[in-house]
């Protein structure tokens, strides 16, 4: 038996290392929430509105400055007469919700004789179509529920179909088409065909295949994927949705100023954390050993938090400030004049590690006077051209492959191939498959799907 001594270096997270970085790339509604959930825990822990300061005359003056060139919702909340009595919340403000899909089939069938069975019944049903308008739930399980035949389960259901908009409690896409060419009295019969044996084919632009399989001409096709493309394959998405709608909320805020950018941390919209005075105080007094120690803990724990929110806002601000700096043509030019810019450029530039600069992009939004956008977005790798070694990033990439495809013959259009033959008479070198990848980043179809039959 051999005894060995060995040296190694092992790398140990401990867990205040794990908060720090966990915090660091939470979002400010992330954040907010950790932030109470902690207060729940942690009775030491105080909690003060950040909406409730009162913001300085050079704040207002700054921000309205700046929304000289922003949109009238900014305007409202940096305005005087914004705090009217009533609490709202600034980038998420509170809309009328509106008659939902529910609400509006079940006050069509108000003046109908039913028995309180048959509402119960109505009632549980619209409120299982989905976003689309579906009704997505077993027939036999809901009969089964309610303790009724599945013939009566189908009539209340066949009721339901028969109510506006047209198509609604469908089961599936070929049912609702097919509801709403019933409901316009249409017999179209190459139409009803594509729709129950060929909406597959259809979805791939393939009407020579429909047309010979129907033994029909492509025009006859044509025709009827025309009266087809008049129907609403979602007649409940016009509805509110049953959770209020809510706007993006910004991380962190550019505003551009005479000379020079400020950068606004989203810090109203998380709690501010103080540690309550009673407990200190105890830590002081002749508390009894097991109940001092107990709330040093709580103590220590608070003030860890503190310090990694406060250690999050400033790896924030220099992230931020580094974006700007980096891409400055951007924030003054705006969409279109994006640099190709890397985690490292920035890392470089703040004094931290690349992962550290991932995590504070990570999932959070910027607001400028172009728009709001994912920190992440301003983060792109450049595609070296061979002539003039110049970089372009890949929005600038997708840009010309929108215009190749905007110019093509419709009745021939390009295939990725082409397509890339096209960029490399620009001397843009990418592959056929990068060719692909960024026509479906721009939600353009292949060849195939944007042919138009004359």
């Amino acid at each position: 038996m051999e005894l060995k001594v060995e040296l190694s270096q092992n790398m140990i997270l401990s867990q205040k290392m794990i908060l720090s970085a966990n915090i660091l790339q939470m979002s400010s509604g992330e954040l907010e929430n950790y932030i109470k959930e902690l207060a729940v825990e942690n009775p030491v822990v105080d909690l003060e509105d950040n909406r409730g300061e009162q913001k300085n005359d050079d704040d207002i003056r700054r921000k309205l400055e700046w929304l000289e060139s922003t949109d009238a919702q900014n305007r409202v909340y940096y305005s005087d007469d914004y705090n009217d009595g009533e609490e709202r919340e600034p980038w998420n403000f509170n809309v009328d919700r509106g008659e939902d899909l529910a609400e509006y089939l079940m006050s069509q069938l108000m003046i109908r004789d039913m028995s309180k069975k048959d509402r119960e019944m109505f009632e549980y049903m619209v409120n299982c179509l989905d976003s689309k308008g579906y009704f997505k739930e077993n027939m036999t399980d809901v009969c089964a529920k309610f303790q009724v035949s599945e013939e009566h389960g189908e009539m209340l259901l066949r009721t339901l179909q028969s109510l506006e908009p047209a198509g609604i409690c469908a089961r599936n896409l070929s049912e609702c088409l097919l509801l709403q060419l019933d409901r316009k009295q249409l017999k179209a019969p190459t139409a009803r065909r594509i729709i129950i044996e060929y909406l597959d084919v259809l979805g791939k632009n393939q009407l020579h295949v429909i047309a010979k399989k129907l033994k029909v001409t492509v025009d006859d096709v044509i025709e009827a994927c025309d009266l087809i493309r008049t129907l609403n394959p979602k007649p409940g998405s016009c509805f509110s949705s049953r959770e209020n709608l809510k706007y993006i909320t910004p991380d962190v805020t550019v505003v551009k100023l005479k000379g020079y950018y400020e950068i606004l941390l989203n810090e109203y919209m998380y709690p501010k954390m103080s540690v309550n005075g009673y407990y200190k105080k105890m830590l002081d007094d002749d508390t009894p050993k097991e109940a001092k120690a107990y709330v040093s803990e709580k103590v220590r724990q608070a003030e860890w938090v503190m310090n990694c929110i406060t250690q999050r806002n400033k790896t924030m601000l220099g992230v931020t400030k580094a974006i700007i700096d980096l891409q400055e043509l951007f924030f003054s030019m705006g969409p279109g004049n994006l640099k190709p810019m890397r985690l490292a450029d920035v890392a470089e530039i703040v004094g931290i590690h690349e992962s550290t600069v991932s995590r504070a992009v990570r999932d959070k939004y910027l607001q400028c006077s172009w728009g709001v956008y994912p920190m992440n977005y301003f983060f792109s790798k450049g595609v070296r051209a061979s002539e003039d070694r110049q970089t372009m990033t890949a929005a600038d990439i997708q840009e010309k492959i929108k215009e190749i495809i905007d110019g093509e013959n419709k009745q021939k259009p390009l295939s990725d191939r082409l397509i890339g033959e096209k960029l490399e008479a620009m001397d843009i070198h990418i592959s056929r498959r990068t060719v692909a990848k960024y026509r479906e980043a721009c939600g353009i179809k292949d060849a195939s799907g944007r042919k138009v039959f004359s």
